[in-house]
């Protein structure tokens, strides 16, 4: 299952809705930072820019990797750490075959393609070799998608000046029409803005977000295959607990902790009952 990240909708309204204040609050004329022809060369120029300086089938992935920006797998550590305690606990009781069950339950296909190296009886060196070349195809792609946003975020407002020199063209061109004047000096200076503020708002913010979103999965994916190893060498439930945790930060292990007080308290008001 998959929950949407409202916070990355959040701050670009917000961003926005900010800037357009900013606008209003100074009395501006909001009609006079619309312009159709700024906005076709900055968006229209980098996007271009990106076609010759990605293939086709990277843009392909990386539209694919974006959507993590907004949805992300409502799995986290705390649920994991759960889930193998849980395995760990059964196959300690009836073996590895009897975690195949399980099988079916496990969403993410990198963990079920592990957990079914391990129930197989692969090598510990073939599994971890095996996950660990797909964690890297995984790494590449994540960095591929953070690359493109930040060349976006580098190439608009270029395209932002380039807009600017067209403005400049257009004006000097056109200095025996004062009429002509007005509208270069917004393209001129419209593109910058927009460059800028797409930038700094919309493309580097995500480059930014889809690093914080590999470097957890990658966190995960890594715990994954300690686990999963583990697991296999028939670790006790109890030492496999521990290494897991060995991942948590501060604030993860105080959630589960606070976790196991709640049944304990729970219990406790029965039997005062």
């Amino acid at each position: 299952m998959k929950k949407f990240d409202i916070m990355t909708v959040v701050g670009v309204l917000l961003g926005f809705s900010l800037v357009v204040s900013g606008i209003m609050v100074q009395d501006g004329d909001l009609n006079a930072f619309w312009n159709p022809a700024g906005l076709m060369i900055t968006i229209g120029g980098s996007m271009g820019a990106l076609m010759v300086n990605f293939r086709v089938d990277e843009m392909k992935t990386v539209f694919q990797v974006t959507k993590k920006v907004f949805l992300q797998k409502d799995e986290s550590i705390l649920d994991l750490h759960a889930r193998f305690l849980n395995l760990a606990q059964k196959a300690r009781r009836e073996g590895l075959l009897v975690l195949e069950d399980e099988l079916d339950e496990i969403e993410d296909p990198f963990f079920r393609n592990g957990l079914q190296m391990v129930i197989d009886g692969f090598e510990p060196d073939n599994i971890r070799q095996i996950l660990n070349a797909e964690l890297s195809s995984l790494e590449n792609r994540h960095d591929l998608g953070q690359n493109l946003f930040r060349t976006w975020g580098a190439m608009s407002p270029s395209f932002g000046m380039i807009g600017t020199l067209i403005g400049l063209v257009m004006m000097l061109s056109e200095l025996d029409d004062p009429s002509a004047i007005g509208p270069g000096m917004a393209v001129a200076l419209l593109t910058t803005f927009y460059g800028v503020l797409l930038a700094n708002l919309v493309f580097n913010p995500v480059a930014g977000k889809l690093a914080i979103y590999s470097e957890e999965e990658v966190r995960m994916k890594e715990i994954i295959i300690e686990a999963l190893l583990a697991l296999q060498s028939g670790i006790n439930p109890r030492l496999l607990q521990e290494q897991i945790k060995s991942y948590f930060s501060p604030q993860e292990k105080r959630l589960l902790e606070k976790g196991k007080e709640s049944p304990d308290e729970e219990e406790d008001m029965l039997i005062d009952a």
